[in-house]
């Protein structure tokens, strides 16, 4: 459902790099419409302009009025008495194709790039440790696990395009590249906006290698999961074919489990369908799938939950103890599906004791 609206600018939000967030008066459309109202809504000032109190706006309010929860943002169109520069920079690589807002970004494997000869030239990632997560809320997480056993390893985020397309959307990327725990991003497929852009999850996890010199990666979607109740519709399949990624580059895929003891549907509750599916039907190469060492009836349901994958997989049992300082030690407070630490520990706890065994095999190459 697309919704389009004009709207004015009243005032400018706290903001985050990459995105300027606005108070905006919305116009009715018409005698159907509702009466006005004041919503938040989203630019990338790069793409659409950069508002200013008054301007007119475009917005586009589709997602917000079906009240789906990543962000709760009207998306600002275009700022149309205040366009952006056209952009003069090098690159022929084109994301969000062909649709309005199609932006043209430098590939790191365009033959323009000056680390295309790197990247023709590459056959793997050297063994590299590989953690695949379906939700990017897990990233934190996966980095305060890293961290937990090597807080010097140089950890590169691969971000799929399942969820958000520009990673400028993501405040979690954006705060963990100033604090210096991620050493870049590099944005894959649809998705734009990383330190490096690149074609496929394949030359992206090539990237994060070679140009970045990761010790380790994360792949995961963007913000914004999608998922429709039934077993394949959901964007996590793409978890499924990251491990294969890894495997035929000669990485060590490490499968990060989405667990939850809080959420109320019984397809999420314990071990995930979506990670089930994903590492169950989808991956065929091996991975390390890491089952964190919860206590009590809810770790034994992790645990039963996880057994059939081990037909297929190396199961992994990683111990938890000490995790969660590191997760409080972040400088972001994790949150998955409205959900913090206090609401859903193993959710993170799952995703750290992934990156604490990437971590550990890291160390022993």
């Amino acid at each position: 459902m697309i919704r389009w609206r004009r709207g004015e600018v009243r005032q400018i939000l706290p903001s985050w790099p990459g995105v300027r967030v606005c108070e905006v008066d919305v116009r009715p459309r018409g005698d159907d419409d509702p009466a006005p109202r004041r919503c938040r809504a989203l630019a990338y000032p790069d793409v659409v302009g950069r508002p200013e109190v008054g301007d007119e706006v475009l917005l586009n309010t589709g997602a917000l009025d079906l009240g789906l929860g990543t962000g709760g943002y009207a998306l600002v169109v275009a700022v149309p008495d205040r366009l952006p520069p056209d952009g003069e920079g090098p690159g022929h690589l084109v994301k969000a194709r062909y649709t309005p807002l199609q932006t043209t970004v430098l590939g790191t494997d365009e033959q323009d790039s000056p680390h295309h000869g790197r990247l023709r030239a590459a056959t793997g990632v050297d063994r590299m440790p590989v953690v695949v997560a379906d939700l990017h809320s897990s990233l934190p997480a996966v980095v305060a696990g890293v961290r937990a056993e090597n807080p010097d390893a140089r950890i590169a985020y691969v971000m799929l395009d399942g969820g958000a397309l520009p990673a400028a959307f993501s405040q979690l990327v954006g705060a963990l590249r100033q604090e210096g725990l991620l050493t870049g991003c590099v944005t894959t497929g649809q998705a734009y906006g990383g330190d490096l852009e690149a074609v496929t999850v394949h030359s992206g996890l090539l990237a994060a290698r070679h140009v970045l010199r990761a010790d380790l990666a994360v792949v995961c979607q963007g913000p914004g999961n999608l998922g429709t109740g039934t077993p394949w519709g959901f964007s996590g399949v793409a978890c499924g074919e990251a491990v294969n990624a890894v495997g035929v580059l000669g990485g060590r895929p490490v499968a990060a489990l989405r667990i939850s003891e809080a959420d109320r549907r019984e397809r999420h509750r314990g071990v995930s369908h979506h990670s089930l599916t994903a590492f169950g039907r989808v991956a065929l190469a091996r991975a390390d799938v890491v089952v964190p060492a919860l206590p009590g009836p809810f770790g034994e349901l992790v645990r039963t939950q996880t057994a059939a994958l081990g037909q297929r997989h190396a199961l992994v049992n990683v111990e938890v103890a000490g995790l969660e300082d590191e997760l409080r030690a972040l400088p972001v407070k994790v949150s998955t599906m409205g959900r913090g630490l206090e609401e859903d520990r193993p959710a993170f706890l799952s995703a750290a004791a992934a990156g604490r065994h990437a971590a550990r095999l890291f160390g022993r190459l």
